[in-house]
């Protein structure tokens, strides 16, 4: 169970999202959502698969428009900032991808120096090395340097693309769905490497995912998103004390690991 995090500061909006409307063609993936995340939180959106959650994070992080709505992000309104303003926001933000997102053809070294030498200039190659040693060592993975990705499993792959991302050192984490696909045993770790990281680095994080034990474990807060709106909004705990709500319970019985 995701312990209590004193350092939540809830009058404190890092993310806040009003009336938020997304549609592909016909089909509405958002009807309306309302949402805050706040300084120093876990904040984790839960639904299952083609509910929208991974489309309201990429809202958030300026790869998707909205149709209508106000998304606030760091005190900046995405839906009609510049790109140029966009670019430098994005820097704060970092995108932990569900695929991992590593470049096959660098090793674990090179992927990570990769953002560096695009995003922060004027750094010596000692500093970049010092960067790169301490990231890893965070993640668990100081001897994964010289690796390739394709010699990595699954759970490695994910650490070295959550350190990718942190290496910026970005205020907000976005999580993508961070343990799918990944055995019972690893996602445990992961869990573990997401709460490390916000103690660490002092994030405030938005979790995607369909994974009920993910979210017990790493939520401050959880969100059920039904219907395109969020529905539940509270403890997971409180969250699943909703006994009369029959998709709760069907979500329950799905994956939830005691």
């Amino acid at each position: 169970m995701k312990r209590n995090n004193d350092n939540i500061k809830y009058d404190s909006k890092v993310i806040s999202i009003r009336n938020l409307k997304k549609a592909f063609d016909d089909f509405e993936v958002l009807k309306g959502v309302d949402v805050d995340l706040y300084q120093g939180e876990n904040l984790v959106v839960l639904g299952r698969s083609g509910t929208g959650k991974s489309v309201l994070i990429k809202i958030i992080s300026g790869l998707l428009r909205a149709d209508e709505g106000t998304v606030n992000v760091l005190g900046q309104e995405i839906t009609n900032i510049t790109i140029k303003n966009l670019d430098r926001l994005r820097l704060k933000i970092g995108f932990s991808f569900q695929n991992s997102a590593l470049y096959d053809s660098m090793t674990v070294k090179e992927n990570l120096e990769f953002p560096l030498r695009r995003h922060v200039k004027n750094l010596s190659t000692k500093e970049v090395n010092q960067n790169i040693e301490m990231i890893l060592e965070a993640v668990g993975l100081s001897q994964a340097i010289n690796q390739m990705p394709s010699e990595l499993s699954g759970g490695q792959r994910k650490r070295i693309g959550i350190a990718r991302t942190l290496i910026l050192k970005p205020e907000i984490m976005l999580y993508d769905e961070p343990t799918a696909g990944l055995d019972p045993i690893t996602c445990i770790d992961i869990n573990n490497l997401i709460n490390e990281v916000q103690e660490r680095f002092h994030t405030s994080a938005i979790i995607i995912t369909h994974d009920l034990t993910c979210a017990k474990a790493t939520g401050d807060r959880v969100v059920m998103l039904l219907d395109g709106r969020f529905k539940y909004e509270g403890t997971f705990e409180d969250v699943f004390k909703q006994t009369d709500d029959e998709m709760v319970q069907r979500f329950h019985d799905y994956n939830f690991i005691e």
